[in-house]
């Protein structure tokens, strides 16, 4: 007896379709497995028999055999739970194979026969639909999360005895309905915020470029309640970008409600993370970590220098490719990670070096070695660095309200819509993600601009990606100015936002 059926298993962010073969042969009761499969599809054979028992079918009481096809693929997750006992229903004649070979099933099994909320089904759903299959079965917990998938028949089941029913003509499901997104609620403001003129001004570029920002200053001066308020500047996600963000909080098992994620992600990782937290990873099932967690948002990293050396290094390719890779003996998965990096670090570990009120009382040995946390290669990827200086006594008193967030955004999405139409047919969105020789095709700078540019490269001893960096930022503040060439004033404000930290803490290069 023979039963085969679509299944759907997730590696990193996608999904991939697995066939499950079930033979039924004689031989003591026993089921094994075939196909590479995971520590999760392993545990299924002493979960899908209770559940298929109490949901009023029969086990069969023979050998029984599954294979997971491709055989070169690691299958892994609970979502193969219900193609599996799909396919041993199929091959013990318990379910017709009308509808079996039109829709493909992903969900978790109890023992007592319900369907439990299953991360991934966003990724198994779009896998399918690529599949040119006609359907999909999935926990009915997460049928809006699969009705974001386009022209896909979505069938969202309480329990395995309905996926019976709904097979042999029985029962039919409910439309399955997209859940409205929720709009964005910030619950901080600009508009908060006291002075810090520079600093604001820096984080609007940021937000129209898509500029990766560090914040250095000593303690109390603002740094990280001013890199809290950039999410709420940010421009509102695309379908394409909440559909991507959504897959990866899908994955992770962290998406509220099923609905379609509004508002740019927000990670702020504690400076203890470890490795694998901050790039993905995990023994079996290998999860995103934090820079993709962010991918289309923020990441902001509170007190830099105390992250782990290691795990700031690993930084640097995700800031440049917009990707991370993570290898493992299983295999190897890629999760999409092009986010913003906001940083706030302290000049040294008192944080008082350069404060005009209060003296540093750190020792040299212990500054330098703060420092080399830092490293050139790392800093040279951050295209502003900026000094955040004490309050005033007057700015402290100020009652007078700052700009407000909202009309902070409008500039921003203004400039990112010229962005748009001027990279539309490249594939970049903003400044920031444009290859360096492609940006300085593109830049228009003057005549003017690139001698000042050119008398940075000596005096700000810049590097080739510290040039391309300052360009890029140069022509958002153009963008963010309505204006279609990068004049010297723009390049003098791209250049005031690099700090030389590596060599004097809050001392400015040039």
């Amino acid at each position: 007896m023979y039963g085969r059926v679509s299944g759907v298993t997730i590696v990193g962010v996608r999904g991939h379709p697995v066939v499950v073969e079930a033979h039924i042969g004689r031989g003591l009761p026993s089921v094994s497995f075939t196909g590479l499969p995971g520590a999760a599809v392993h545990d299924a054979r002493d979960r899908i028999r209770p559940a298929v028992e109490s949901s009023g079918l029969e086990w069969p009481l023979r050998r029984i055999v599954v294979n997971l096809s491709p055989g070169n693929l690691r299958k892994d997750g609970p979502g193969l739970d219900l193609p599996v006992t799909m396919g041993v229903l199929a091959a013990s004649a318990q379910v017709p194979v009308e509808r079996l070979g039109r829709y493909a099933f992903f969900g978790e099994l109890a023992l007592e026969g319900s369907l439990i909320p299953t991360p991934g089904v966003l990724s198994a759903s779009i896998a399918a639909a690529s599949a040119g299959l006609a359907g999909i079965v999935v926990p009915e917990a997460n049928a809006g999360e699969a009705a974001l998938v386009e022209d896909l028949h979505v069938v969202g089941a309480p329990a395995l005895a309905d996926v019976v029913a709904f097979l042999r003509g029985r029962w039919e499901p409910g439309t399955a309905e997209r859940r409205p997104s929720p709009a964005p609620a910030h619950q901080v403001d600009f508009a908060e915020v006291r002075g810090q003129a520079q600093a604001r001004r820096a984080l609007e570029v940021a937000a129209a470029g898509g500029h990766n920002v560090l914040l250095m200053g000593s303690p109390g001066a603002g740094k990280t309640m001013l890199a809290r308020r950039l999410a709420t500047v940010l421009p509102t996600l695309s379908r394409s970008e909440a559909l991507e963000v959504t897959q990866l909080h899908s994955v992770a098992g962290i998406l509220p409600g099923g609905g379609l994620v509004a508002a740019r992600p927000f990670r702020a990782p504690h400076h203890s993370i470890s490795l694998p937290a901050m790039l993905g990873g995990g023994s079996g099932f290998v999860r995103p970590g934090e820079v993709s967690m962010a991918h289309h948002g923020v990441l902001f990293l509170d007190e830099l220098n105390e992250f782990r050396r290691d795990a700031l290094e690993a930084l640097r390719q995700p800031l440049e490719d917009g990707h991370v890779v993570v290898t493992r003996v299983a295999g190897t998965v890629e999760f999409p990670a092009r986010f913003t990096l906001v940083a706030a670090a302290n000049p040294c570990p008192c944080g008082y070096e350069g404060d005009p009120r209060r003296q540093c009382s750190c020792i040299t040995h212990r500054v330098e070695v703060y420092r080399q946390k830092l490293s050139g290669p790392l800093l040279d990827r951050i295209d502003i660095r900026l000094s955040v200086p004490r309050l005033s006594r007057r700015e402290l008193l100020e009652e007078e309200p700052g700009e407000a967030s909202e009309a902070i955004r409008r500039r921003v999405e203004e400039a990112r819509e010229v962005q748009r139409h001027r990279y539309a047919e490249l594939g970049y969105p903003c400044n920031a993600q444009l290859p360096g020789p492609l940006a300085r095709r593109l830049a228009r700078v003057s005549d003017p601009a690139r001698d000042l540019l050119a008398r940075a490269v000596d005096t700000l001893a810049l590097t080739g990606r510290g040039f391309d960096r300052a360009i890029k930022v140069a022509r958002t503040v153009a963008d963010l100015a309505g204006a279609a060439e990068v004049g010297s004033d723009h390049v003098a404000e791209a250049l005031s936002y690099r700090m030389d930290v590596a060599g004097g803490g809050l001392a400015r290069a040039g």
